[in-house]
């Protein structure tokens, strides 16, 4: 093909697309307040609708509205009890602001006498906790039902500095697209757009749940994870609830058995919806800063079911990042027999400051359609015992535009029709790619060149008493290099013990769902005995300017493990596993053991040969799925873990033969409004003579950074056994104290309780057989801290205070503690 013919090619695309977007701002969007034209003060309750539709709201307790509308008007019609309706012209398809003022009517009310008795609204509310099981289709034994789920993200706070950037020409047309919320008066630009259909299906007893996704549309996306996530599965609510989880966290339920606590209800309206005659309750938080909504809903007058909802969260709610967030919901009667939800939507806007609008955030918006109910009509139960939750079928992506324009349940606005042209746009730009590389560097550590990353930069220098200041470049492949295999490398060197040390390895992905994986690596490097396994690492920069303590009692490692992670299904994960290791003490604390003849041996390298199953069971756990690895959601239930190692003597020169048997179980869950815990609890037993390194170190914490797996006052290596039980304990108040403090409050600080105990033996043999430092205990009287924290301390710090209960005897013994972490949470 010529230049010339190209040139003309690529020129009526563009033009193509230009065309195809025009009449964006097709929504009349309006954003405002009413209020007293004499007093100036908010008028809740208003009604403000589009003249001449049916399209309308009724104002906030604050007197604040939003509405917005396709249809083509020009006027809108605000009017109040005891107030002169008023209409206001408007410019049709773009968003404005509006002050409506009213002026009182001045009607003169006879004299009439009130009896004081409960408020209609609270007799409503009553009604509706009364039938709430009745009303709750979830409780049936089956169901299925058909889910349309469209969600949207945009960038908002699109500021003229950012516009201004040295955009190439042919794309600057985007920013000609730009909309403004009727929700905050935010501008914003949409990025992302994915709409699923799917099949839900349920049984009760025994508890399952299935997904099948059918279609997929994602704007430039085709990362299978993330089709999961944009199901329904991953973001159900169920409003009869007594508490609603958002961001994890427990808001209290507008018609929650202890709602009458939390909330303020009044009865506003009454009309027919439909064939239905219902009640409108508005209701408002009783006390700041607790987690609850303000809103609306309507309620059916004979069944006391809610036919529409919608909620807010309290502006002044104890929560980071999610600066708002607006739940709707519609219900109907099917079957003249089950209030079913038929709409679903949900608006969130996304920040890491508060009230701000030139600081670039997110809106996420999700509208969800539900139809083609079915009950208690079963399938087959082979279909209920899969092994994942959630099936994409082979085509879910191959469907035509066409297959979409007559299945939607709701035509695409022209705004979202934008995004599917203008994603692949505008991810090319270059200062969006600079920005995405910025994010992955920050987020992931590693820096990426083509298909390699660069990293962790945390680990480029460090510094330690044994090596001295240390260097360190590692990298790994990415899914550009293979979608399966990973490969991974690292050499390090220190300037004082003057060696290199190095490690590799590789994992092969074989199958992502359910997950199946192979993995080997190798390394000849320093490690600290003893540490927590998600412990900060000693060649991290950050654990060198923390030490408590100098990093003294490193030993020198080579290990090669391998293994094979086999998840059977959802819930029941088997990992098999392969371990060589040498230890050669190379620190202060040198291992010696008593020989048969009684004589002192000092060992100068320890060899391990060790096969080992690990159990991991966590009924109902949802993960999202990455290339290479996958993050795990949270279950409901607890997690429990069973390991058990097998050391095996003479194999590839192993000294020692033991059997290592550990149960574990965790569990993280909310109580009530008042925060939530995480309990750890875990028991374990060595079978074997060997020595003290291969027994348990209970792990200890030389940094003022606060480890939850550790004892945070413990030294390393300061308790060794061979059989222990250990119990971890913390509760997190979400503010639930400080909330109620006025000046306090503003900083948004939370509570944070702890406690961490741990009681073991050693038998005779082990004993007799080891010459434990003389830091080592033995721990027949229990091991016991607790401490007490703020969090959220500029949204990301967290102080604890901890102090040590019992063995306060032990020379060395850290009683108290302060210490500092980080922490990103909602």
């Amino acid at each position: 093909m010529s230049a010339d013919k190209k040139t003309v090619r690529i020129t009526f695309l563009f033009f193509f697309i230009i065309i195809s977007l025009q009449g964006i701002s097709q929504f009349t969007k309006i954003m405002g307040k009413v209020t007293d034209s004499i007093s100036g003060e908010a008028i809740p309750f208003a009604n403000i609708y589009f003249k001449g539709t049916t399209i309308g709201v009724t104002s906030d307790f604050d007197g604040e509205f939003s509405i917005e509308t396709k249809n083509s008007t020009d006027t809108l019609i605000a009017s109040c009890m005891g107030y002169n309706s008023q209409e206001i012209k408007i410019d049709k398809n773009r968003f404005q602001e509006l002050n409506i003022v009213l002026t009182s009517s001045n009607i003169t009310l006879s004299e009439f006498v009130f009896n004081a008795g409960e408020n209609p609204a609270d007799a409503i509310l009553r009604s509706i906790i009364k039938n709430k099981e009745k009303n709750n289709f979830t409780e049936l034994s089956y169901y299925q039902y058909r889910i349309y789920n469209k969600i949207e993200i945009d960038a908002n706070n699109i500021t003229e500095k950012f516009k201004e950037r040295r955009f190439p020409k042919p794309f600057r047309f985007i920013f000609d697209y730009m909309d403004t919320s009727a929700v905050n008066g935010k501008t914003f630009l949409p990025v992302f757009l994915s709409e699923t259909f799917s099949d839900y299906y349920f049984r009760k007893n025994p508890r399952a749940e299935k997904e099948v996704i059918n279609a997929v549309k994602t704007s430039g996306v085709k990362n299978e994870s993330l089709m999961q996530y944009m199901g329904e599965m991953f973001q159900r609510y169920n409003f009869y609830d007594n508490y609603i989880k958002v961001v994890s966290k427990n808001f209290v339920s507008p018609i929650a058995n202890s709602g009458f606590g939390f909330y303020k209800y009044y009865l506003t309206d009454s009309t027919f919806i439909g064939n239905k005659w219902c009640y409108k309750i508005m209701f408002k938080p009783k006390r700041k800063q607790e987690l609850t909504f303000l809103g609306s809903m309507w309620v059916n007058d004979t069944t006391w079911a809610i036919k529409s909802f919608e909620i807010r969260l309290a502006k002044d709610a104890n929560i980071n990042f999610l600066n708002d967030a607006i739940l709707k919901k519609e219900y109907d009667l099917v079957n003249d027999k089950y209030w079913v939800v038929v709409k679903d939507e949900l608006f969130a806007d996304i920040n890491l400051y508060e009230n701000t609008k030139t600081i670039l955030g997110f809106f996420g918006r999700k509208t969800t359609f539900y139809s083609n109910y079915i009950f208690n009509k079963p399938k087959d139960k082979k279909f209920y015992t899969q092994p994942v939750n959630v099936i994409i079928t082979d085509n879910a992506h191959n469907h035509t535009d066409k297959f979409w324009e007559g299945n939607r349940p709701d035509t695409l606005s022209k705004n979202e029709k934008t995004i599917y042209y203008m994603v692949d746009t505008l991810t090319n730009l270059p200062v969006f790619k600079t920005w995405v590389d910025i994010a992955k560097t920050v987020f992931t550590g590693y820096y990426k060149i083509n298909k390699v990353e660069i990293g962790p930069y945390m680990k480029l220098a460090s510094f330690n008493p044994i090596e001295g200041v240390r260097f360190r470049i590692g990298g790994r492949t990415t899914k550009e290099f293979n979608e399966y295999v990973r490969l991974n490398a690292y050499v390090a060197y220190g300037l004082d013990d003057k060696q290199i040390k190095y490690g590799g390895g590789f994992l092969y992905v074989i199958n992502k769902n359910p997950r199946r994986a192979l993995s080997g690596n190798y390394k000849y490097d320093i490690e600290q005995l003893g540490a927590s396994p998600l412990a900060l690492k000693e060649d991290l920069l950050i654990s060198s300017l923390f030490r408590r303590n100098p990093a003294n009692k490193m030993s020198m490692t080579k290990e090669f493990t391998f293994s094979y992670e086999h998840e059977w299904y959802n819930g029941l994960i088997n990992t098999f596993n392969y371990k060589y290791k040498e230890i050669i003490p190379i620190g202060e604390e040198q291992v010696v053991v008593i020989n048969k003849d009684g004589d002192e041996v000092s060992l100068n390298n320890i060899t391990i040969s060790e096969f080992r199953l690990d159990t991991r069971i966590s009924f109902q756990e949802n993960f999202i799925t990455g290339t290479f690895k996958r993050a795990s959601l949270g279950s409901k239930y607890p997690v429990i873990g069973i390991q058990y190692g097998l050391g095996v003597p003479d194999m590839f020169n192993s000294s020692y033969g033991y059997h290592r048997l550990r149960l574990g179980i965790r569990h993280w869950f909310n109580i009530f409004n008042i925060g939530w815990s995480k309990y750890i609890l875990e028991t374990g037993k060595v079978w074997g003579t060997i020595p003290w390194p291969l027994l348990r170190l209970h792990p200890g914490n030389e940094t003022f950074l606060y480890d939850v797996y550790s004892y945070n006052l413990m030294n390393y290596f300061e308790f060794i056994s061979d059989q222990y039980v250990s119990l971890s304990y913390s509760h997190h108040f979400d503010g639930l104290l400080f909330n109620k403090i006025p000046l306090v409050r503003k900083l948004k600080w939370r509570e944070v309780v702890t406690f961490r105990g741990v009681i073991g033996s050693m038998t005779q043999k082990n004993i007799d057989f080891n010459k434990l430092p003389s830091i080592s205990h033995t721990l027949e009287k229990p091991y016991m801290e607790a401490g007490a924290g703020i969090e959220n301390i500029f949204k990301v710090i967290r102080i604890d205070a901890v102090w040590r209960i019992s063995h306060l005897e032990n020379a060395n013994a850290n009683k108290f503690g302060v210490f500092v972490s980080f922490n990103f949470t909602f």
